[in-house]
């Protein structure tokens, strides 16, 4: 009954992808039995073609309304069935590790929402990388979906690899059980974007390699 009534929620939201998966691969896992992943898509899909840092970033953040939106149905739900949850900060723990305490792309591929690209980031199949993704993890246990466990990018495709203006990325083809920093150096992304923060009062969006991604969009 539980799980239906969650279900439910995206009824209304027919654009969002979403699954269930166990979390023993955790620390959470002494916790909490589960995490409902969710991928939202962001507002404008852009490619190559039509991308601006601005438009992009708009994207970020219309599509991080709709996640709070969502989560807070979800919260409703949850408390009325008096179910223990926790949203896991999407904020890394330092600058100089920049890992989350609970990862929601390490979640969205045991979900079965997409694989994680030589970008770096989820790729689904309707979207392709123009998602955000969050997570909840929940005290009770669902229908997993079925987990990915390697990428569906095309091998001899490499546009988000071309697309990185800092040469971040590292042509390296996905698979469940490879480290981040074969796919990409993330501190020197990191670096480049942090230069933006006096100008924006942020980082910089980019974003490059993921609109010059050709899956989920014809470009």
């Amino acid at each position: 009954m539980l799980e239906e009534n969650l279900k439910q929620i995206f009824l209304k939201y027919p654009d969002v992808i979403y699954g269930f998966t166990s979390i023993s691969y955790s620390l959470y896992a002494s916790e909490y039995k589960s995490a409902l992943a969710l991928a939202v898509p962001y507002g404008e899909q852009l490619t190559i073609k039509n991308y601006t840092e601005e438009k992009f970033e708009k994207g970020i953040q219309d599509a991080k309304k709709a996640v709070e939106e969502i989560l807070a149905q979800i919260e409703e739900v949850l408390n009325k069935y008096k179910v223990k949850y926790y949203i896991p900060p999407v904020e890394q723990s330092s600058e100089e590790e920049l890992i989350a305490p609970f990862s929601f792309k390490y979640a969205a591929v045991h979900a079965g929402l997409g694989w994680i690209g030589k970008n770096d980031v989820v790729v689904t199949e309707k979207y392709g990388p123009r998602v955000r993704l969050s997570a909840i993890l929940i005290d009770s246990q669902f229908i997993d979906g079925q987990r990915i466990t390697e990428s569906n990018c095309p091998d001899l495709c490499k546009k988000c690899v071309e697309a990185c203006p800092y040469h971040a990325l590292h042509n390296v083809k996905w698979k469940i059980d490879i480290l981040r920093n074969d796919i990409i150096d993330y501190q020197l992304c990191n670096q480049k974007r942090s230069q933006y923060i006096e100008k924006h009062g942020r980082k910089n969006a980019c974003g490059l390699c993921m609109v010059a991604c050709p899956i989920g969009i014809s470009v």
